[in-house]
């Protein structure tokens, strides 16, 4: 067991290495919220839109920096052509179950901030039950950083790298978008918890069918 977790921690500290001395996924996450809230901002202005259209543009601001930021995923091995050296040093799993492990903590980081900022400039918009958002957020991440690192791993491997993903991205996303936005909505007007199940279940379904794909036809797409 602590031999598959060694190789797992590699590819993790890796990541982390690389991310903070380009800040490239971070940078574009977090411009991207900012810049998004702040046009939001400006297009709500004094008006008083439903918590339903609220908990849409929450999730949409999310949908979008994530694409924003974890596009390039494996699209960075491929340009510096450390694809080949991981493919000897390390088992194909090993590779996507450490960056599936990254990508999360960085969309919970970013998802997090995200939260604090969206609650805090839209005065107008509260969250009523607390315990459902929480279970949201973290199921609706989790669906998110599979779906986008095995996706990330397809796309590194086209030549239309740039507009593949986001058009990939969201048909694959579209029960997961719609379940969380709905179940927001249910959080900010304070329904119960056990109200939400059904779309917990969803998340959970969703979630456990992307990896488990994911991790059967990973290799297959690494080492095509």
């Amino acid at each position: 067991m602590f031999r598959s977790i060694g190789p797992v921690l590699a590819v993790m500290r890796k990541e982390f290495r690389s991310e903070l001395r380009t800040r490239y996924a971070l940078n574009a996450l977090f411009m991207f919220v900012v810049t998004t809230l702040a046009i939001i901002l400006f297009a709500i202005g004094n008006e008083n839109a439903s918590s339903e259209v609220l908990s849409g543009v929450l999730w949409i601001i999310i949908f979008f920096s994530t694409m924003s930021g974890l596009s390039r995923t494996f699209i960075t091995e491929e340009e510096r052509g450390t694809g080949p050296t991981l493919q000897l040093l390390t088992r194909p799993l090993t590779i996507f179950i450490g960056k599936f492990i990254f990508n999360t903590v960085l969309l919970f980081a970013i998802n997090l901030l995200t939260v604090a900022l969206y609650l805090l400039l839209l005065t107008n918009y509260q969250i009523r039950s607390y315990d459902i958002f929480i279970t949201i957020m973290a199921l609706g991440t989790v669906g998110l950083s599979a779906t986008s690192t095995i996706l990330a791993a397809i796309v590194a491997k086209a030549n239309t790298k740039g507009t593949l993903y986001p058009v990939l991205s969201f048909p694959l996303l579209l029960p997961l978008l719609l379940s969380v936005i709905n179940a927001t909505k249910m959080a900010a007007d304070g329904a119960r918890f056990l109200d939400a199940l059904g779309e917990y279940q969803v998340l959970i379904s969703y979630s456990v069918v992307i990896f488990t794909a994911s991790v059967l036809l990973f290799e297959f797409i690494w080492k095509d």
